[in-house]
């Protein structure tokens, strides 16, 4: 039997609301892998934040909460939709990236 500790749970998000262009993406990266979440985080063409967490349900709902309340320092969130948190037996993603749109031409930028 998985203790809390083992047990890994996945949920999808997206945010609405002044979300591009305002460094969100990065700043869910940063507050993911300082947190042990794996996933990932994308731009889409409505206008919002979409991606998928994955991780400790602590660490998933921690997550959650920065993305419905606070998000990177200049954004501004209107309200952030989840799928339902399910149990996983094992981990999707090797880390947490940002993902680009195919369509568009956007280059990662190193930092």
């Amino acid at each position: 039997m998985q203790t809390p500790e083992d047990q890994i749970f996945t949920c999808g998000f997206e945010v609405f609301g002044e979300v591009q262009g305002v460094r969100m993406r990065k700043a869910t990266r940063s507050l993911a892998l300082a947190n042990g979440v794996r996933g990932w985080v994308m731009n889409t063409d409505r206008g919002t934040v979409t991606g998928e967490l994955e991780g400790t349900l602590p660490k998933v709902n921690e997550l959650k909460f920065w993305l419905l309340c606070f998000g990177s320092e200049k954004a501004v969130i209107e309200r952030a939709e989840f799928t339902p948190t399910k149990e996983i037996p094992v981990h999707s993603f090797d880390s947490f990236t940002i993902r680009y749109h195919p369509d568009r031409r956007e280059e990662p930028q190193l930092v």
